[in-house]
């Protein structure tokens, strides 16, 4: 096992012989599913059968002069950052929420300020052990006789198999990071000038090693370059009292440590935690640093979509229904301006966050293709809108989609989406998706990507 200590490798190896068991004791055909305890998804998961791989959060080893991970697949990258960073090290892109696993950035895909460098999670994947849908436990690698699972494994979201164990590439990391928010009242100046500091990688003389942004409305644009430092004459603290998003309007330059920069989102879940209240200071010091966290956040949403509190009470007081619109796309660079406006015109929803990305180089990940000399850019945003009377409840997501292909773009499948099945399977390939379906869960007790990603199944 690449990296990975004899006694951490003999541990995780009982652990797969232990999986591989219980495998054996569903119901032959029955249908299958992770059991999982955290959970990134923003969209509905149907019963079935479960695997539980709650064993598998090891880091098995760090390398440090080699610069790589071994790592099992429901490591989050709070414990991975946590083991990597006193090497002074880090994950070549770390999914901005804490509670991400390692597994699901790769099947799911991720990004962060860091993309449009190294592109996504799964391009600096050295190795994949996969449990498939036939229970076989294999070792994928780009250039062995699974190459075709380690490459069509992004973007399958565990419906061709699942992540036990991973090999991953590290780069150094400094103490610090200096941050600057650039504010923009001109989409198309804006995207400019992130094209412009994605390609050449620098800003008024200085090295730019992160690149994210936020829109707060169609004149109030913030563009945020990241560097590495060894010094800091002071650093922010976003863990807590004062909120990370915030001070993008309210200052232009700012100092974090490399840990807190990583986590910035987290503490409010973007700006997502405004919603529960948990903005205010003195609600804040009442709940302390440790339940500022996404993962809490997630529970309560969670809670609150399976009893429905909040629609019963609009609906009382006479409010309109809404439609939940939680969506990550990309489109390429040259439409991020038209997309931007169209957004602002028809969906009532800021602040938005906004992440370029690039793929690492040529390799092609069938499941999601993307041009390797293209620069697109993502746009997140997470809320709700009200629907009008006789409006569909998937009415703004359908046009957000349907905008979206039209502009060469894609969505990220982790929250509800609305495709046709034709348009779906015409978007993310459906003949190299069946071909690795036949491969690899050749009876089908895994769910079908469309059915899982779409129908909800």
């Amino acid at each position: 096992m690449t990296g990975a200590t004899t006694s951490a490798g003999t541990a995780h190896q009982d652990r797969v012989r232990r999986l591989r068991e219980r495998f054996a004791t569903l119901p032959p055909g029955s249908p299958i599913r992770l059991a999982k305890r955290t959970s990134n998804l923003f969209r509905d998961r149907g019963g079935a059968g479960t695997i539980d791989v709650a064993e598998f959060t090891h880091v098995l080893a760090v390398d440090p002069r080699a610069r790589t991970a071994d790592v099992e697949g429901m490591v989050t990258y709070e414990q991975l950052v946590d083991a990597t960073l006193p090497h002074g090290l880090m994950p070549l892109v770390v999914p901005q929420l804490k509670t991400i696993t390692l597994g699901g950035a790769v099947t799911g895909l991720g990004i962060e300020s860091s993309s449009f460098r190294n592109g996504m999670p799964h391009e600096s994947v050295l190795e994949l052990e996969v449990l498939t849908g036939d229970g076989q436990v294999v070792v994928a690698r780009p250039d062995n006789e699974h190459r075709d699972l380690f490459h069509g494994f992004p973007n399958s979201y565990g419906t061709l198999g699942y992540a036990l164990r991973l090999t991953i590439e590290l780069e150094p990391v400094h103490p610090y990071v200096q941050v600057r928010h650039l504010r923009h009242r001109d989409a198309a100046a804006y995207f400019a000038e992130l094209a412009e500091v994605c390609a050449t990688r620098v800003h008024d003389g200085k090295p730019v090693d992160f690149v994210d942004g936020a829109v707060f409305s169609a004149d109030e644009m913030y563009l945020t370059l990241g560097a590495f430092t060894d010094e800091a004459p002071y650093t922010s603290d976003y863990t807590w009292l004062d909120i990370y998003y915030r001070s993008i309007q309210g200052r232009t330059d700012d100092y974090l440590t490399v840990r807190d920069y990583l986590w910035r989102w987290d503490t409010d879940w973007f700006w997502c935690s405004a919603a529960l209240g948990v903005q205010n200071r003195l609600v804040r010091r009442v709940l302390g640093r440790k339940r500022l966290r996404s993962d809490v956040y997630w529970k309560v949403v969670a809670l609150e979509r399976k009893l429905g509190v909040s629609a019963r009470i609009d609906r009382w007081r006479g409010l309109p229904e809404r439609e939940t619109v939680v969506q990550d796309i990309e489109v390429p660079i040259d439409q991020a301006a038209a997309f931007l406006d169209f957004f602002h015109r028809e969906i009532p929803i800021n602040p938005i966050w906004v992440c370029p990305v690039r793929l690492r180089d040529k390799t092609q990940w069938p499941l999601y293709v993307m041009d390797p000399d293209t620069l697109y850019v993502n746009f997140g945003f997470w809320s709700s809108v009200p629907l009008d009377p006789g409006e569909s409840a998937d009415t703004h997501n359908r046009l957000i989609e349907r905008t979206v292909t039209d502009m060469r773009g894609r969505k990220s499948l982790y929250s509800a989406s609305f495709h046709e099945e034709e348009e779906f399977w015409s978007l993310y390939n459906g003949p190299a998706y069946r071909d690795l379906k036949t491969r690899y869960d050749p009876g089908a007790r895994l769910l079908d990507l469309y059915d899982k990603c779409v129908r909800g199944r």
